[in-house]
């Protein structure tokens, strides 16, 4: 029987290859109609076999293009049309500007096997792409996602290329960064001397790094900083002039098997390798790596990942070898987009570059993450992944901005039902973050032509963001920094009911002023109560214990002096700082309170391995996971005073007399046995999200305590503060009181 049926179909839908996907399979199952794209998707018209529509729609729904994510897909039958052929047509009406924006998207195989092969016209073309891969958000101005949008728009397309470009059937089509040797940008070499050269680019840059010297290569969304992984004293060398002393160095393999004579991985960590994001994954070291003890000091894990720029693989191609290959940026502030940047920025630190003149528009870093059996922990959502939207069933006609925390800064907005959260921007502590920050902004409002009628920021009053808010003479909810943490993973698993919110993290401000990071919240989608949290102790000095952790442990372990082995560490101190540390904690002279978990580690750290500082953030943390030894099933008393403070001191005091390996492992135990202490009080979901659920052991732990049915962790964002957008969000659209101004 012939039937007829119209399919209205939302989400990441234009600019992926969706149109010549429907064309594709009307073709295979010899069905007519048209299709095209709307204001908010595709619409299109199937008639035929009622059998070949079923197979159609089958096929629709679960054999989408690599790019594209589709939302919702309506179908109704309507009456016959007749059809005699099915065409591609032209947009029947104007776009409106909540398109979802694809993200970048890794090289895929159909290039990858063009790129090698000597017969291709595209064969070595560093720029290679087409409909399911290449660059997206990057190079993008503005919707609609039409090359005169693009900062392809200066190159006109030959005449092969044109015709690609208009083929439906061909997997370029309407491909809007489609190029090749003849008219695509062009790649150079530059050293800092002046000399520069096309002349084959990526042998000049090879030769180079071969010499032991640090370079870099243009990629997606910025530049990374380059050297031979093998070589330590250049390695040694790139520490030296990034003033990064200890914090782990990403390698970049050209394949699996390379990253496997090195690492010890599982499947699903191959799976994430492997999979089209490309993202930088947290892996085993062997335990005999050949790989210099330099690159990633004082753990046994190894960030690693796979080219994922046609520019990255003919690189590698040549060298044979894996290579450092890092963020190009100072430290602390956003990764380097542009030449002028990279010789203004980091002329002391590379020795020679590749750039090709195709502007990136927008900046994204690397994605990272790391996996828990087949669970994955986000550390940075970017490139592959960002700009991620969900579509929600909120019709509040508010558009909101949520603008994030302060250190691993996202932003966010609700716009037309939908909620997209930016890139990773990085910690707003300089100009140049609070600069990028505000072209996130900007970012946003270009490309939805969007402008906010309520902004939700974080309480903290010395927040760079928060700050920003406050000139913007818009009305402001501020919500508090934990219960976003715990609100954006109620959202994410749609959660709707009371649950036990553990929000662990580094720092956060407190409805009592004080510093916060150690919280156990009964709350729902409208309001917490905090019910449990960490002793509050003084953090000497402020800010700056966050770097001298073992200001941290002298904090702890003070009002313990009178004991033999608390004294012994007290006075591991100079005479001098002790004084000025001891007057600090009695007068309470920049002594403010903290009970952060992040914290903690940091002074187990301290007392553990002897570490007096900490370089970067996190290193307490991966430092003692390292040291963690799955046969130690011990863990320190769980004791909780009338304040229902969870009490530690002890724990501290019996690390002294501990062995590393004892102590750490006790203490990531006792941490994970604290949750389920109190998750027994409460006959609740149990919600884990802050910095802190980075740690993949105390996770694990966790996990086996409590069991996955009553744990909730962040699944597709992270659990740090990134995340912290979309809790604001959340907690404005669950809360539309708030919006009275």
């Amino acid at each position: 029987m012939k039937i007829c049926k119209a399919y209205e179909i939302e989400g990441r839908v234009q600019g992926v290859g969706f149109r010549p996907f429907v064309f594709a399979l009307a073709q295979k199952y010899n069905l007519k109609g048209f299709v095209y794209n709307r204001s908010n998707g595709v619409y299109a018209e199937i008639e035929g076999n009622e059998n070949a529509v079923k197979e159609f729609e089958f096929e629709l729904e679960n054999h989408t293009p690599p790019l594209a994510l589709i939302d919702k897909i309506v179908a109704n039958s309507i009456s016959l049309k007749n059809f005699t052929d099915f065409k591609i047509l032209k947009s029947e009406i104007s776009y409106s500007k909540n398109t979802l924006v694809s993200p970048d998207m890794s090289l895929c195989p159909e290039c990858l096997k063009e790129m090698s092969d000597t017969n291709n016209r595209r064969f070595g073309y560093p720029l290679i792409n087409c409909t399911n891969c290449g660059p997206r958000y990057s190079i993008i101005h503005t919707v609609p996602y039409d090359r005169v949008n693009t900062s392809m728009n200066k190159f006109k397309m030959c005449p092969q290329c044109e015709a690609e470009y208009n083929d439906p059937s061909n997997r370029r089509y309407h491909a809007q960064p489609i190029s090749c040797k003849n008219c695509g940008p062009a790649i150079k070499f530059y050293d800092l001397n002046g000399f520069n050269t096309t002349n084959d680019p990526l042998q000049q840059l090879a030769l180079a790094i071969n010499e032991g010297k640090i370079v870099a290569l243009k990629g997606m969304g910025g530049f990374h900083i380059i050297c031979d992984a093998m070589n330590e004293q250049t390695i040694l060398k790139l520490r030296d002039k990034k003033r990064r002393k200890t914090k782990p160095f990403a390698v970049l393999f050209d394949s699996l098997e390379m990253i496997k004579k090195y690492c010890d991985t599982t499947k699903y960590e191959e799976e994430a390798l492997l999979s089209q994001v490309r993202p930088i994954v947290l892996v085993k070291k062997k335990k005999q790596c050949a790989l210099p003890y330099s690159i990633a000091p004082n753990t046994n894990r190894l960030g690693v990942f796979l080219p994922y720029t046609p520019l990255h693989v003919l690189l590698l191609d040549i060298l044979k070898k894996p290579i450092i290959a890092t963020s190009a940026n100072m430290s602390g502030e956003p990764i380097i987009t542009s030449r002028h940047e990279i010789e203004q920025k980091l002329g002391r630190i590379i020795e020679a570059y590749v750039d090709f003149d195709r502007e990136i528009v927008n900046f994204s870093d690397d994605s990272v993450l790391q996996l828990v059996g087949k669970d994955t922990i986000f550390l940075r959502v970017s490139r592959g992944i960002a700009p991620k939207s969900f579509k929600t069933s909120y019709m509040h006609k508010e558009k909101i901005l949520a603008l994030g925390g302060h250190q691993k800064s996202a932003i966010a907005i609700f716009n037309d039902s939908n909620i997209t959260i930016s890139s990773h921007i990085g910690d707003l502590e300089n100009m140049e973050s609070i600069e990028a920050f505000e072209r996130s902004i900007d970012t946003f409002k270009r490309f939805y032509d969007f402008t906010p009628s309520l902004l939700v920021c974080d309480k903290h009053p010395n927040y760079a963001s928060t700050l920003w808010a406050k000139k913007q003479g818009i009305h402001i909810i501020f919500v508090q920094h934990h219960y976003a943490h715990i609100l954006a993973v109620m959202f994410e698993h749609t959660i709707n009911e009371e649950v036990l919110g553990v929000a662990w993290d580094g720092t956060g401000f407190g409805d009592d002023k004080n510093i916060w990071g150690g919280e156990f919240f009964l709350c729902d989608l409208k309001t917490y109560k905090r019910v449990y949290s960490f002793k509050p102790f003084k953090l000497l000095g402020g800010e700056s214990s966050i770097k001298n952790i073992d200001r941290i442990a002298f904090s702890i372990l003070y009002s313990l002096k009178d004991n033999a082995f608390a004294a012994s560490f007290l006075d591991s101190f100079p005479k001098k700082e002790r004084y000025l540390l001891e007057q600090a904690y009695k007068k309470d002279i920049n002594a403010p309170l903290c009970c952060s978990v992040g914290r903690l580690f940091d002074a187990a750290a301290a007392i553990i391995l002897k570490q007096k500082t900490a370089t970067y953030d996190g290193e307490s943390g991966l430092s003692l996971e390292s040291l963690y030894d799955e046969d130690v099933q011990d863990r320190y008393d769980i004791i909780i005073n009338e304040n229902n403070e969870i009490e530690y001191a002890h724990w501290f005091l019996e690390m002294l007399q501990e062995k590393p390996v004892l102590a750490a492992s006790k203490f990531i135990n006792t941490l994970s046995a604290s949750i389920t202490h109190i998750a027994k009080k409460y006959k609740k979901k149990v919600v884990l999200s802050g910095g802190v659920f980075q740690n993949r052991t105390l996770v694990k732990k966790t996990m086996e305590l409590l069991g996955k049915e009553q744990l909730f962790l962040p699944k597709t964002i992270s659990p740090n503060d990134s995340s912290i957008a979309l809790g604001q969000i959340t907690y404005a659209l669950n809360n539309p009181q708030t919006f009275e101004q």
